[in-house]
């Protein structure tokens, strides 16, 4: 009878599931590697360095399924190394150690190199990380480290700066078609030995929804052919565009909600509104809430370019853009992302500014590099100028004209000490009608000081 401690034996004999059809066609050259030809062209650094065995420690920085793991293996064929793999995620000091004392050996007996490959070393704390750097300095392994995340940032810089780092793009979908094919064909690594044929349709299908991604793109077809029955009619596996459609139902969006995808797309989301470009705004709001974005995010980043870039061109893109944030918070997703879209193409039609902003930053900057200005006496408060009264500053010094008194609602007189001019208005949208306002104001300054009929030195500009 069958229990748990039997059942082991009883399924002895079944065999073993083979490998995945995206782990059996890994290249094994360089020319089968898909797409990277901006580093893996002939003449190219990486390849100069890969073909003549010249290179200590690389870093292979970019999305999923670009091919990282596969270079660096394809890296050990060509130069004739053993190959060693471990990943971020599961390993610790104990095994670096390990696999560096094996690497020892291995040189010291037989006078070969070992690449030590670590997958996501941007898992790997400073500690494990510090470990490798002895061994690489003393040629013990060739580093080659893999991660999804911008080495810079998530990389200590001891190892970075021991490293060529190379980044490795989404891989074309002219090129990702051309690998479906020949894993079609491929009878040894591939589905070959499977009767199944391909509609052009299909394969561009799946090429297009992978998003370069190579691994999802084989694994998608090797669900096609495997659980699609043969026509009875001639025998073969018709992998049509409507198979296709159901094996990767949905496109897979390169994007990490706390790396380089996040704040690269948001950066293009706010250079296009900037830019005056709605289409592409949507298009990298639509990308964002694709892939899970917090909406909260998009709209509080709407309210900054509201002000930073819009300003004083159009005074209501910061209400727009309140409205859409409030309005969010209010209805929720996934109705929220039509007040969102409301905000951003109205955001890049309207006129642009960033003089207030600009003007801050004078500001700021005079704040900083000089010394910290008084405020004027007749400005201060009635406590204070009582004291400054006690202390022989003169009434007239101290007395404040109150706008609202003069005829517009005007009457020059200094706001700050040495009539310093940090904002400077332009000529875009309502922006021009505050410039003309502005410089009206500014020449009655100009004219009472030079008549003389601003007041004492304490209120002249």
């Amino acid at each position: 009878m069958s229990d748990l401690f039997t059942a082991p034996s009883a399924r002895a004999d079944k065999p073993t599931p083979p490998e995945p059809l995206a782990a059996r066609m890994r290249p094994v050259s360089l020319d089968e590697v898909a797409g990277q030809q901006h580093i893996l062209a002939a003449g190219k650094l990486l390849r100069r360095a890969i073909e003549s065995d010249r290179f200590t420690s690389l870093i292979f920085y970019g999305p999923p399924g670009t091919g990282k793991t596969t270079l660096a293996s394809v890296i050990a064929r060509t130069t004739g190394s053993r190959f060693e793999s471990i990943n971020g995620v599961e390993s610790n000091v104990a095994e670096i150690r390990a696999k560096i004392e094996q690497a020892r050996t291995w040189r010291d007996l037989r006078g070969e190199t070992t690449i030590l490959f670590i997958d996501e070393i941007h898992r790997f704390n400073k500690a494990q990380q510090d470990v490798l750097l002895p061994h690489i300095e003393r040629g013990i392994v060739r580093f080659i480290g893999a991660t999804t995340h911008n080495p810079y940032f998530h990389v200590n810089s001891p190892l970075v700066s021991r490293s060529q780092i190379f980044q490795l793009e989404p891989v074309p979908a002219d090129d990702i078609i051309t690998l479906l094919n020949r894993a079609l064909t491929d009878s040894i690594r591939g589905l070959g030995a499977t009767p199944a044929v391909a509609d052009p349709g299909a394969l561009s299908h799946l090429a297009t929804k992978s998003d370069g991604d190579v691994r999802k793109a084989l694994t998608a077809l090797e669900l096609a052919v495997l659980t699609t029955s043969p026509d009875p009619t001639d025998g073969l596996i018709h992998l049509t565009l409507s198979v296709a459609e159901e094996s990767i139902q949905r496109k897979a969006v390169v994007y990490d909600g706390d790396g380089d995808a996040h704040y690269d797309t948001i950066s293009a989301f706010i250079k296009s509104i900037r830019g005056s470009d709605p289409d592409a705004a949507l298009y990298w709001l639509a990308k964002m809430l694709h892939a899970g974005e917090d909406p909260r995010f998009v709209s509080r980043r709407l309210v900054i370019a509201a002000s930073e870039d819009i300003g004083l061109a159009d005074s209501n893109a910061l209400r727009v853009a309140l409205d859409a944030h409030h309005a969010l918070e209010f209805i929720g997703m996934p109705e929220g992302r039509i007040p969102l879209a409301h905000a951003t193409v109205y955001l890049a039609t309207a006129p642009k500014s960033n003089t207030a902003y600009a003007a801050l930053g004078r500001a700021m900057a005079d704040l900083e590099t000089g010394r910290t200005l008084a405020v004027p006496p007749h400005l201060r408060t009635t406590t204070r100028k009582k004291l400054a009264a006690a202390s022989g500053e003169s009434p007239e010094a101290l007395k404040y004209l109150y706008s609202h008194d003069f005829e517009g609602s005007y009457i020059p007189q200094a706001y700050l000490p040495e009539g310093r001019v940090y904002y400077q208005p332009g000529e875009q949208g309502m922006e021009k009608r505050i410039k003309e306002r502005l410089e009206f104001w500014r020449q009655k300054v100009t004219d009472g000081a030079t008549s003389g009929t601003a007041g004492d030195e304490g209120r002249k500009l």
